[in-house]
């Protein structure tokens, strides 16, 4: 018998149907569903001190389950005294058990560990059914030993979904059980 997450066994059993009746579909295959979720950190000191990258990417690692990866600068750009190729940031992309194993950790444990929180806005659609969210410490993950993180950052988290309109997303996700603020 192969491990199957909670979420995705609700979303199978309870979402789908839940999703159908309220859009109306004629098919379940036409029911949004969560893609791949992306969680990225950009680190602007690494062009001064490498060693941040390698906190980064081993801080994602722990956080997502997957091994992160550094991301490089595209281009050259003198101010910041950046050259094409440095690295300057880590992400990780989740697909499959681990997006709904994060997802599920995210919801029930590290969301309700922000200090005075509210919901998430419901502003960060991107208009194609695609959700971001940023977060401004990483402490709230149960996941990361607090004495031995060197430097608090965020990180943006992104939801890609196979919905059409920002309505059905915000629907899918909010079964899912992302906290939104009530209006």
């Amino acid at each position: 018998m192969a491990y199957v997450a909670r979420l995705k066994t609700e979303y199978t059993e309870r979402i789908v149907g839940a999703l159908k009746e309220e859009f109306g579909y004629k098919n379940i295959m036409q029911v949004p569903k969560l893609e791949k979720i992306v969680v990225s950190r950009g680190i602007g000191a690494a062009v001064a001190d490498k060693k941040l990258i390698d906190h980064a990417v081993d801080e994602m690692t722990i956080i997502t389950g997957q091994k992160a990866v550094a991301t490089m600068s595209k281009k050259d750009v003198a101010s910041f005294k950046l050259r094409k190729g440095m690295p300057i940031g880590a992400k990780v992309t989740l697909r499959g058990e681990r997006m709904y194993e994060f997802l599920d950790r995210l919801v029930t444990s590290a969301l309700p560990r922000v200090r005075d929180f509210q919901g998430i806005k419901a502003t960060g659609f991107d208009g194609r059914g695609n959700y971001s969210l940023g977060i401004t410490e990483q402490i709230i993950f149960p996941e990361i030993n607090i004495d031995k993180i060197n430097r608090i950052n965020g990180m943006d988290i992104t939801f890609v979904t196979s919905a059409n309109t920002d309505k059905e997303a915000k629907s899918l996700l909010t079964e899912l059980g992302l906290p939104f603020k009530k209006n």
